[in-house]
């Protein structure tokens, strides 16, 4: 099932995880939008700086430190995704409640992991 996801952190490096998790959503079907600092793509996928208005999304995939998402979160909160996953490195605890309060599932978990394993 095609899950329209949002990798926000997004790297046109290789070996950033964002980077194979945005190849392997791809691969797995599904549409991926992605923010990152700096512009650019990843097979095809535009890398926007932008926060753009992205409708009927279903999760977005963290690859941002604790420190970094505070200028983001009214963004995801605008967005209204079904759930955020925080993936290794980025879980926040402080702000799980008030993703969950406005109807937002928290998932602490890896996004290739999920793909990999058939759970995503």
């Amino acid at each position: 099932m095609n899950k329209k996801t949002l990798v926000i952190g997004a790297s046109e490096k290789l070996e950033r995880y964002s980077n194979k998790a945005i190849r392997s959503l791809q691969e797995n079907g599904h549409q991926v939008h992605a923010i990152g600092v700096k512009s650019g793509q990843i097979n095809g996928i535009p890398i926007n700086t932008e926060k753009d208005k992205i409708e009927e999304l279903d999760t977005i995939s963290l690859y941002l430190s604790p420190r970094n998402q505070s200028d983001y979160l009214h963004y995801i909160l605008q967005l209204k995704p079904k759930r955020v996953l925080f993936n290794p490195g980025t879980e926040n605890p402080k702000i799980y409640p008030l993703l969950e309060g406005n109807g937002i599932e928290v998932e602490q978990a890896c996004t290739l992991v999920l793909l990999a394993t058939d759970q995503y």
